[in-house]
């Protein structure tokens, strides 16, 4: 009797996974959650921290935007979030995360993930950086990166700002900061950006869309997401995915488990940012833009630089 004949292999298809943690409950209840099913999964990812105050129910005046009470509608932010979430420092100030949740937010670090400096304050970060001088800029990422690096016992060596909100003065802030590389922007390859002549520290940004950029556009829904945001998770490129603990942490985790299952089926290998081969670096500049299902600017990868 003839052996049964056994389907080839796909080839393994790295993809960099990146879990941003926003929020006081995100770090309470979505990064303990996170690391277990990682490790179920035997799985590492770049876990980037916010260890300041937790403001982000300020964000609640953003309503009277349409674009952005079109988002939260089509996302079901307030099932994904919860609404201590989207209260959160608005009648109060908000608590310091770092003060208030340090075993949690040493957790990914002590089960072997990399860990990098999010945000001090996520919400006025996301909100006013592009009216904060460079100096402000120094302030707001030395203040989560002591707190970080205290909580740590080492110095965090990778970073990424709120939102996907940066400029030149970020970059330039940045450079008095031991940061192996930065993920501050959207873009297709790895890259080193390039202000006023000066090459300066790598950065990795992330080149897929996120569940509230997808969810409810173009016939994306919960039933067909992980498939579609798979798909585009292709060989010949760099693939570099972002997940909430605050979602795919709490309201989306059975699903996204069903996710890690799937991408092992197509031999993709999840892994930290850092630990992807990127190769010989390009130069390139770094700029304003907007992208489908995200409301407002950040920053994107620019045109090829003249050094």
């Amino acid at each position: 009797m003839s052996a049964v004949a056994q389907a080839p292999q796909l080839p393994l298809l790295p993809v960099g996974l990146r879990v941003d943690v926003d929020t006081f409950r995100g770090t309470r209840d979505g990064v303990p959650a996170l690391v277990e099913l990682f490790a179920q999964h035997s799985v590492r990812a770049s876990f980037f921290m916010s260890v300041g105050p937790d403001n982000m129910g300020r964000n609640l005046w953003r309503l009277l935007r349409p674009a952005f009470l079109a988002k939260m509608l089509r996302s079901k932010a307030a099932s994904l979030y919860g609404w201590d979430v989207l209260l959160r420092g608005t009648a109060w100030p908000g608590p310091v995360i770092g003060d208030c949740l340090r075993d949690c937010v040493r957790l990914p670090h002590d089960a072997g993930h990399e860990v990098g400096l999010h945000a001090w304050d996520h919400y006025s970060w996301q909100m006013h950086v592009d009216r904060y001088s460079q100096a402000m800029q120094a302030r707001h990422i030395q203040l989560g990166f002591d707190k970080l690096g205290n909580i740590l016992g080492c110095a965090p060596q990778c970073s990424a700002t709120a939102g996907w909100r940066s400029n030149e003065a970020t970059l330039l802030a940045k450079q008095a900061f031991p940061f192996a590389y930065n993920s501050d922007c959207r873009g297709t390859a790895a890259f080193r950006p390039v202000v006023a002549g000066q090459v300066l520290i790598p950065q990795i940004p992330v080149t897929l869309p996120t569940y509230d950029e997808l969810i409810g556009r173009d016939g994306v829904t919960d039933a067909n997401y992980n498939a579609r945001i798979l798909d585009r998770m292709v060989p010949g490129r760099l693939n570099v995915y972002t997940i909430h603990a605050e979602v795919e942490g709490i309201a989306l985790r059975e699903r996204f488990a069903e996710l890690l299952d799937l991408a092992r089926e197509r031999n993709i290998c999840f892994q930290p940012l850092g630990d992807l081969d990127l190769g010989a670096l390009p130069q390139y500049t770094l700029t304003r833009g907007e992208l489908p299902g995200r409301e407002g600017w950040l920053a994107v990868q620019g045109d090829a630089a003249a050094v």
